[in-house]
């Protein structure tokens, strides 16, 4: 008796702006990637690819109207203002009629070709991110330091082992997407909130290794606003899960303060400095609390979904 081909359902959603130059070699390259992975595994794909126009004003939207001819299951959705790329991904993520969602870049810079591999890491996990620490990483020197750091920032803060805070290329079930779907924004930061939210709610969360090449046309990030948005965004995220572990680090490091004070201008003034150490010792007492009641307050919250 003939083997049953293993299914894979899943939607490819990838939001756009000003892409004009990449949108027509992304979809290319993905159809090619799964006509192939359909042929030489013996495996039956059901899929999407939603592009998602964020108000390019470039040649992207004909391009993409272009691309919808060429291909049969090819969804454009066209945003007349730049809404951001959070937006763009919420977009097509309810627009989306499978439960696995991947979601990919449309410059040039992810390796769509490891998508099979990301899909079927899904069979085991409820999120797969291509984490870009492959031999061929290309990744702006001046970026460098700045991802580097915000990493340690967030595996510090979020206490997981985080490969990867805000890959582009990355599959997800529907389902815990939309257990954080208010707290998602509709920026840049969408990729980096579902990784924190997820490794910190304790659900699988598996890397795998991909380069990272250089994008084709010009980037519409913002470095220094960006990279301050991303700090705080690790700040927020993780506050709003584990409240204490934020209020309790500051008023613990205060109250530290205020004792080290007290005993050092006891030794060596022969007095206690005793209005900066009170307020210290008091201000650090108020941030625990609030901790604990944060905490308290996250504690009767109902689990809902969207």
């Amino acid at each position: 008796m003939k083997k049953k081909r293993k299914q894979y359902n899943f939607s490819i959603v990838v939001p756009c702006f000003n892409e004009a130059l990449a949108v027509a070699k992304t979809a290319k390259d993905i159809f090619t990637t799964l006509n192939k992975w359909e042929d030489e595994a013996d495996v039956k794909l059901s899929f999407e690819l939603i592009f998602v126009n964020d108000g390019s004003t470039d040649d992207t939207s004909e391009k993409l109207s272009i691309l919808g001819q060429d291909y049969k299951n090819l969804e454009v959705i066209d945003s007349k203002a730049n809404c951001g790329y959070g937006a763009s991904l919420k977009k097509g993520i309810l627009a989306s009629k499978y439960d696995s969602i991947v979601i990919t870049d449309a410059d040039g810079t992810y390796p769509n070709e490891r998508i099979p591999e990301i899909v079927k890491g899904l069979e085991k996990n409820d999120m797969v991110i291509g984490a870009r620490i492959g031999k061929n990483v290309k990744i702006p020197t001046f970026r460098r330091p700045v991802k580097w750091l915000l990493l340690k920032y967030a595996r510090w803060m979020s206490k997981s082992d985080i490969k990867d805070l805000n890959s582009g290329l990355r599959a997800m079930r529907k389902e815990k997407i939309f257990k954080f779907w208010n707290m998602l924004p509709n920026a840049f930061s969408f990729t980096s909130t579902i990784t924190l939210s997820m490794h910190i709610e304790g659900l699988n969360v598996s890397y795998l290794p991909i380069d990272y090449h250089a994008r084709i046309g010009n980037s519409s990030i913002k470095p220094i606003q960006d990279t301050l948005r991303f700090f705080s965004l690790v700040l927020r995220t993780v506050m709003y899960f584990k409240p204490l572990q934020v209020f309790g680090t500051i008023g613990l490091l205060m109250l530290g303060c205020a004792i080290s004070i007290g005993v050092a201008g006891r030794v060596l003034l022969g007095e206690v400095p005793d209005v900066i150490a009170v307020s210290l010792f008091s201000t650090g007492s108020v941030f625990i609390g609030l901790g604990l009641l944060g905490d308290l307050i996250n504690a009767r919250k109902p689990n809902t979904s969207f």
